[in-house]
């Protein structure tokens, strides 16, 4: 078993925590990511409204007595949702466990350390990190460059950007962005991570609620299948390389680039849904990190989890001989 400041401070047993993802962070693999020993997240606006989340954190926790969690993600918008009212339906329902991310997060963490919650923020740099931990959370997940979603606009790849967050913390911190298999989890703690987020690994599982034509895209896929979009509008997002992602880039390439209201029909989170309840590829926007080169199969997310922490062990075991072999030459 590997023990870290993760494990103990969540009472989990391995350190590896699901991201929130919107339209797969739902009940069922929730659930199953919890009682396989990880931590299992609700994405809070996955769900339409407040009163969602609550029927959706009652079905989570109808079939799980470990500890989950909710993530909500601030995102810039002209019509924002009831952030605070996703944040009180959860604390009402008995939720100790939040995982932060986006802009201007101080107000929804003041909350939640109120009301004696554990929170977890998701920062792309040191800087908003040190930020985070000034305003009271309690670990930090560290999202390089290879990550799925937004990965900010500095271009920071995970080995730098972990080792400087070991300079730079006083707070726990996880590994976002690349993590699909035991070696990467080996590799983040020796980076000084007490864990790591696994969102592409938990999307292909067999709990994803996701259609199976998507999971078995994403096993043929490779490292070299995802895009990114918006980097014109200073809001870098990495996607799945498909027909319509590319044509985002075109736009953006053209002279003079392309303004978001010539992108917003064909980047919408309704086609984004789409893709993964119709099971087409093709027809709208959907997250994927680089991890897509790792994943070779479509596990239950305790054989995943088993697996993960199977080999990460023999792998630090493996590291300390080494260690003790040089000693004596």
């Amino acid at each position: 078993m590997i023990t870290t400041a993760l494990t103990e401070l969540l009472r989990i047993r391995v350190p590896v925590v699901q991201g929130g993802m919107q339209w797969v962070g739902k009940p069922p693999l929730v659930a199953a990511v919890s009682n396989a020993g990880g931590l299992g997240i609700i994405t809070a606006l996955t769900q339409p409204n407040p009163d969602a989340l609550r029927v959706a954190i009652r079905e989570t926790r109808a079939v799980t007595d470990k500890p989950f969690g909710v993530n909500i993600t601030l995102l810039p918008s002209i019509n924002p949702p009831d952030y605070e009212g996703y944040a009180r339906a959860a604390v009402e329902e008995g939720v100790r466990i939040f995982e932060t991310a986006g802009n201007s997060p101080g107000k929804l963490i003041k909350y939640f350390k109120s009301e004696g919650c554990i929170v977890i923020h998701k920062c792309t740099t040191i800087r908003h990190a040190k930020s985070a931990e000034r305003m009271g959370v309690d670990v930090l997940s560290i999202d390089g460059f290879e990550c799925a979603g937004h990965p900010g606009e500095e271009d920071i790849g995970g080995i730098v950007l972990l080792a400087r967050a070991a300079q730079e913390l006083k707070i726990p911190y996880i590994a976002s962005g690349g993590f699909a298999d035991g070696r990467g989890l080996a590799s983040a703690i020796a980076l000084g991570a007490a864990g790591v987020n696994m969102g592409t690994r938990f999307m292909c599982t067999v709990e994803s609620p996701i259609h199976q034509n998507i999971k078995e895209k994403i096993v043929a896929s490779t490292e070299q299948d995802t895009i990114h979009i918006f980097r014109t509008l200073n809001n870098t997002a990495r996607v799945f390389k498909n027909a319509v992602s590319k044509q985002v880039v075109a736009l953006e390439r053209r002279p003079g680039g392309a303004q978001f209201s010539e992108l917003r029909d064909l980047v919408s989170g309704a086609r984004g849904k789409v893709v993964y309840d119709s099971g087409d590829p093709d027809y709208g926007i959907w997250s994927a990190g680089i991890a897509l080169g790792l994943i070779k199969d479509i596990p239950t997310c305790e054989v995943l989890l088993r697996t993960i922490e199977r080999e990460a062990e023999e792998i630090i075991m493996g590291m300390g001989r080494q260690v003790k072999l040089q000693a004596k030459l």
